[in-house]
């Protein structure tokens, strides 16, 4: 079985050396939770409607442990939040631990880190709450913005 951290850094893994934000992290590991976490040992987080949708704050503190621990590198932005990037190290690591999962998993969060990739944060938080509307019930985001 794989830890919360293991289960990030597969996902991160997914998308190579591309620069995730906060928000991309955020709803992938949430797609993960919903739709595969029985498959993979978990659950893992513990989402909850925040200001842009679901929400954990363990996320970060696993993410910061892969900084630490030289799996993943940070940036700060223009716009004042930090951006991580998998290092080598990280995505070999987490190529790894992909292939060590269910295919049927290991293909869904291949398909969830393009999906959050593939979006403007507008189109992410939209396309969560029209999945999950429940998660709109603290938000801030306003449709269109």
């Amino acid at each position: 079985m794989m830890n919360k951290r293991e289960i990030l850094l597969a996902a991160l893994a997914t998308g190579g050396k591309h620069s995730y934000t906060p928000v991309q992290i955020q709803k992938l590991l949430f797609l993960i939770e919903k739709n595969v976490a029985a498959s993979i040992g978990g659950p893992f987080y513990d989402f909850q409607p925040y200001d842009y949708g679901p929400f954990d704050a363990s996320v970060y503190s696993e993410v910061r442990a892969l900084v630490r621990d030289g799996d993943a590198s940070e940036e700060v932005t223009g716009a004042n939040w930090k951006c991580h990037t998998l290092t080598d190290q990280g995505v070999e690591k987490g190529a790894q631990l992909l292939a060590q999962l269910p295919e049927n998993a290991a293909d869904y969060l291949r398909r969830a880190g393009e999906f959050v990739r593939g979006l403007s944060f507008s189109e992410l938080v939209s396309s969560i709450y029209k999945a999950y509307p429940d998660m709109k019930a603290n938000s801030v985001f306003r449709e269109g913005h």
